[in-house]
């Protein structure tokens, strides 16, 4: 991502309703489907600034992997969680089969070749750890957002799909999210897109708007994984190895 993106992030991820809602839709990903025992060997590929890090260490012992100093230096600080220097695919400083869990947040779409990276994480998992992602949806939202973000691609389920399979992974959880707020979102990213606007909405809103978004967003973690949700802004995923 561009540097100014960073810096941007770590103002405003604490306290975010987009990041917020997300780290309560992951923490109950992981204590519904994933978390059988304590203490788990987690990491986070692509941690960024690392607000999802006290999130994580609530589960077991956490490492995180970043490729940029200035977001390592802001997740350092948030958590005792170890952060190493690493890049998808080929410098992932992980130890073989030593994970039970592995987490990408909107990570993949970052990435060139997307088959490598899942295939490089797939091998730092012990046998039947699980791996769980998250990427954005819908190529028909792509905005300048994607752009700034330098995002390669958003996903289908069935592009997710594809890519999982072609790494000898199998999806044993699919589902879009952020569905709710999906006609809200896709309203104001095609208006932009017709009007050629290149803003790219990254501040705050007022108090009660983020509040509320929060609740509509994080509602759905109590649907995702039980009712099937058939579009959304993003897609979570969580993986076996084949």
């Amino acid at each position: 991502m561009e540097r100014s993106a960073y810096t941007e992030m770590a103002a405003i991820d604490e306290n975010h309703w987009w990041y917020r809602a997300r780290r309560r839709i992951v923490a109950e990903m992981i204590t519904q489907h994933i978390a059988k025992r304590p203490n788990l060997a987690i990491a986070e590929i692509g941690c960024g600034t690392g607000s999802n890090l006290p999130v994580l260490v609530r589960f077991g012992q956490v490492t995180a992997v970043e490729p940029d100093a200035d977001a390592r230096a802001y997740a350092a600080a948030r958590t005792d969680a170890t952060v190493l220097e690493g890049r998808l695919p080929d410098c992932l400083p992980l130890a073989e089969n030593s994970l039970d869990l592995a987490v990408m947040l909107d990570v993949l779409e970052h990435v060139d070749d997307d088959v490598a990276a899942l295939k490089a994480v797939a091998k730092k998992l012990k046998p039947d750890a699980s791996f769980l992602l998250t990427v954005p949806a819908l190529p028909s939202l792509w905005s300048p957002h994607d752009e700034e973000h330098h995002h390669k691609r958003r996903y289908t389920a069935q592009t997710l799909r594809a890519a999982i399979k072609s790494a000898g992974l199998k999806v044993e959880m699919m589902s879009y999210f952020n569905t709710l707020l999906l006609p809200m979102i896709a309203g104001v990213r095609w208006i932009k897109n017709l009007t050629g606007s290149k803003e790219v909405d990254t501040g705050m809103p007022s108090t009660w708007l983020n509040k509320l978004l929060e609740t509509i967003f994080a509602f759905e973690r109590h649907v995702i994984g039980r009712l099937p949700l058939p579009l959304g802004v993003s897609l979570v995923v969580i993986v076996k190895a084949a």
